[in-house]
């Protein structure tokens, strides 16, 4: 009896305190998410055409102010931010889904200040400014019906504002690196073209109460604009003398952006010996087809001095079999339909084969915005955050407009017929998309908008080696070394990613090591070498991503033992979402 009373007692005080403990969560996630909705519509009133791109139509009718007295306002709510998010926030009180979120809202804040201490775009990057001059009004009508009047309204009080907006960035903006400054006026003709040739034809369809106000502001913000681009070329160019490299912001935004287990440092150490390693594998794939293709000495007894350096004997032989299919590539005019054959063909081969559980959603591969095509040529566009009904696409900027014969050539002979099947595997499908679609279905508004990205674009890396191990094109050599190429590119880009913003590398160091170790052309070098600058981290998510993938993969093995399961592995962990892999390795492993 006096048992039972024990028992019972025991019973009640753990009910009593699961109870207690509920509570306790609840409170401190009602806390939580009222700060998070105050945190989110003080950051979309600061960044108002974001807030449009992102679907929080709020603040549809402002416009970016960057004056003084409005970026001090910023400071001062960031600091309130970070007080009551971080400070008196207690995340262990939260339930483990906020905790989380409360995790992933800490980081952004961190890269919000960030944008304040050390990157201040509206003085040190005009592309900044131009991505706010093509999407403020732009983003008002992308229904694809007749605007609305509410539409037209917002349009009318920002077009009346942008007078004020572009002598403001005038004056912000100070030494800004020379390849944002250029690439900044790049992009300035087809800023140009929206408001001269298409705005009209959108007002044109604007209701008649609004319709005459649209167009004499726009009337008003055409000489501006005008002039702003002679200000970029004439005023802004001759001072463009800042640095493009990040240094100590680049170290930060690794740190929360990554949010990785494996240090950076043990990381780039293992790139080295990645690299070392595919190329070894790279040779021993060429040893076979190489005899046949003309060698220019026999493989087996290679010349004394090539065979004292394993460097220059492995570019000897893996050099001159890529020279020999390099001419096995599609037209220009071939590549977008050769693509779209290839995501067919992928998809069915990764079902078939049951390497991985894809989603029903098909994507859509559209033409990217003219103006993309100078900052990169492939952008997955999610959903916006705010819009349930949102679908995914991915823009291709058009990729041969302006190129010269010679690196037209060179481009098409980096993606060949025997590469392009994994770069579209990697890149395009499934990509980053399977897992930002998984993730996008059930993940709550923070984890929306600050999705980590070293896990949607670590994911699809998973997949070469197993395709080539499968049979996939018949055990082809000359599809494995281009599929060891493909894998070489996501070690190469994080070295140089690193090399280039925490140290000293030049344009012709990057190149240099792009070109010689990881194989790529010349053109492809340097299209790369411009998009670690123009996006920093962008080139380096696929390998740090790729990296923790194994790492967990292990861990996940030796627990499941015998019932593992790849295919199982990788639905867990997107059935959690894009976080940060510390905390998937929490989930799955637990």
């Amino acid at each position: 009896m006096k048992r039972t009373a024990i028992l019972l007692f025991v019973l009640v005080f753990a009910a009593m305190s699961t109870t207690q403990l509920f509570s306790q969560q609840n409170a401190e996630d009602e806390k939580f998410q009222k700060l998070l909705d105050s945190y989110f519509d003080a950051y979309w009133k600061f960044y108002p055409t974001a807030a449009t791109l992102a679907g929080f139509n709020k603040y549809n009718d402002k416009l970016e102010d960057f004056r003084e007295k409005n970026i001090e306002k910023r400071r001062d709510e960031m600091d309130e931010f970070n007080k009551e998010i971080v400070v008196e926030i207690v995340s262990q009180k939260l339930s483990p889904d906020f905790q989380i979120d409360h995790a992933l809202i800490v980081n952004a804040l961190d890269i919000d200040v960030m944008q304040h201490e050390m990157l201040v775009p509206w003085e040190y990057n005009p592309l900044f400014t131009n991505t706010i001059l093509m999407n403020c009004i732009r983003a008002l009508f992308t229904e694809g019906s007749a605007p609305t009047e509410a539409q037209a309204k917002n349009a009318e009080s920002r077009l009346k504002d942008l007078e004020r907006f572009i002598a403001e960035t005038k004056k912000n903006l100070k030494t800004p690196a020379e390849i944002y400054t250029q690439t900044a006026i790049n992009q300035f003709p087809t800023i140009l073209n929206f408001y001269k040739n298409e705005l009209p034809g959108i007002i044109d369809q604007c209701p008649d109460s609004v319709k005459a106000k649209l167009q004499a502001n726009l009337a008003k913000v055409i000489p501006a604009l005008d002039d702003y681009q002679n200000f970029l070329q004439n005023e802004l160019l001759p001072r463009s003398t800042g640095s493009f490299r990040l240094i100590e912001a680049h170290a930060r935004l690794v740190r929360t952006t990554f949010q990785n287990d494996i240090p950076v440092q043990e990381l780039l150490a293992q790139a080295e010996a990645d690299t070392k390693n595919i190329r070894n594998e790279m040779f021993k794939t060429c040893f076979a087809v190489y005899k046949i293709m003309d060698p220019v000495f026999d493989i087996e007894n290679p010349p004394a001095n090539l065979n004292a350096n394993e460097d220059q004997l492995i570019n000897s032989v893996v050099f001159h079999v890529f020279d020999k299919i390099k001419n096995d590539h599609v037209t220009k005019d071939e590549f977008t339909a050769k693509v779209n054959s290839l995501i067919t063909e992928v998809k069915s081969y990764l079902e078939d084969n049951q390497f991985a559980d894809l989603p029903a959603d098909s994507l859509e591969v559209v033409p990217a915005p003219p103006e993309a095509l100078q900052t990169s040529w492939l952008k997955l566009v999610f959903p916006a955050p705010y819009d349930p009904n949102g679908t995914f696409s991915l823009q291709i900027a058009p990729l041969f407009e302006g190129l010269e014969t010679d690196n037209l050539e060179s481009f098409l002979e980096e993606y060949t017929n025997k590469f392009l099947p994994f770069w579209t595997a990697g890149t395009i499908y499934p990509g980053c998309f399977v897992p930002a679609v998984k993730t996008h279905a059930n993940a709550s508004l923070v984890r929306k908008l600050f999705p980590n990205m070293p896990v949607l674009m670590g994911w699809p890396y998973m997949f070469g080696e197993q395709m080539m191990k499968s049979g996939y094109g018949y055990y082809d050599l000359k599809l494995r070394l281009n599929q060891l190429k493909f894998d070489m590119r996501s070690v190469v880009s994080f070295i140089v990613e690193f090399h280039t913003h925490e140290d000293s590398w030049t344009k012709e160091d990057a190149v240099n090591y792009m070109t010689r170790v990881g194989f790529y052309t010349q053109s492809e070098a340097e299209r790369v070498w411009n998009e670690i600058l123009l996006n920093p981290l962008a080139n380096a998510y696929a390998y740090v991503g790729l990296q923790e993938y194994k790492a967990l993969e292990k861990e996940y093995k030796e627990l499941k033992g015998d019932s593992y399961n790849q295919k199982d592995f990788l639905s867990e962990v997107l059935s959690h979402g894009a976080i940060p892999f510390r905390f998937l390795k929490r989930l799955i492993l637990q």
